[in-house]
């Protein structure tokens, strides 16, 4: 019997819950009708992609090769920022049913390379240009061709030429049920020089807000740094309990609030 094999055993017949975090984090959460609050029912008018980054959302969460516990308490993704975006590259783009000549269509290119049944290993490939995101070029192209023209790509914008993009893979290997270790490997496939900022991001799904009718209690992230030479992130959530998140390196953490985007002087969180 391999190894994966009795981790499956060990999750069919003693309930060790080696499935409890996998890649259950919704690649594009925003638009769909679970976070329809319209009053006519319109979600992909009411709830577009460069709206997501401004809304809490209430039923799921999205990220970039994200993971998250089966009940989406807590999550973590990958965020990046190539220095020339005008927003961080927090989630998959793709237009909606009304932007796209097909309709809703993802225009990004992304691989799942491998992963177990029980998730114990996941790799992950995604495909980030140097150039800044055309986003408004993607709109504005497909915006302007019918249902019997081909789409516009992002290969088509010209974004990849000359190879200056990178490879970012993200891989999970758990060392238990509730251990797992996550490395992050960027490649520059261009023949320059590019600059790359890499944000794992780790936060709670929203179910405590006052608009919430039964919320629930708030849970929190706080910097332990107990470790010389690592950011140690504590989770504590009501239901769940406490969780830790170890970051090699001497990178300052970022702390952000995701219902209120006011700024507070003196406080060193993000809003």
């Amino acid at each position: 019997m391999t190894t994966e094999k009795e981790r499956l055993e060990e999750h069919r017949q003693q309930g060790i819950a080696w499935k409890k975090w996998g890649p259950y984090l919704s690649e594009r959460q925003w638009g769909t009708v679970r976070e329809d609050y319209s009053y006519g029912g319109d979600a992909w008018n009411y709830f577009s992609h460069d709206q997501a980054r401004s809304r809490a959302y209430r039923w799921g969460e999205d990220g970039i090769a994200g993971i998250s516990d089966d009940k989406q308490h807590l999550c973590f993704a990958l965020a990046l920022w190539n220095g020339k975006d005008p927003i961080l590259k927090e989630r998959l783009f793709g237009l909606t049913n009304a932007e796209g000549n097909h309709g809703e269509d993802v225009k990004e290119y992304y691989f799942y390379l491998d992963s177990t049944p029980t998730h114990s290993y996941m790799k992950y490939l995604y495909k980030y240009p140097h150039l800044a995101f055309p986003y408004d070029d993607l709109v504005d192209a497909n915006g302007r061709r019918t249902r019997r023209d081909m789409e516009y790509e992002l290969l088509d914008t010209g974004i990849f030429d000359s190879d200056r993009y990178f490879d970012v893979f993200v891989e999970y290997a758990k060392g238990g049920p509730e251990d797992i270790c996550i490395q992050i490997t960027a490649v520059n496939r261009g023949k320059e020089a590019a600059e790359l900022h890499l944000l794992p991001t780790l936060w709670f799904r929203n179910d405590w807000s006052s608009w919430i009718a039964k919320p629930a209690e708030k849970p929190s992230l706080k910097l332990l740094k107990k470790i010389p030479g690592m950011n140690v992130i504590e989770a504590d959530h009501p239901q769940m309990g406490q969780y830790y998140l170890y970051g090699e390196g001497d990178a300052a953490p970022l702390f952000t609030e995701n219902e209120t985007n006011n700024g507070q002087s003196g406080d060193t969180r993000l809003y």
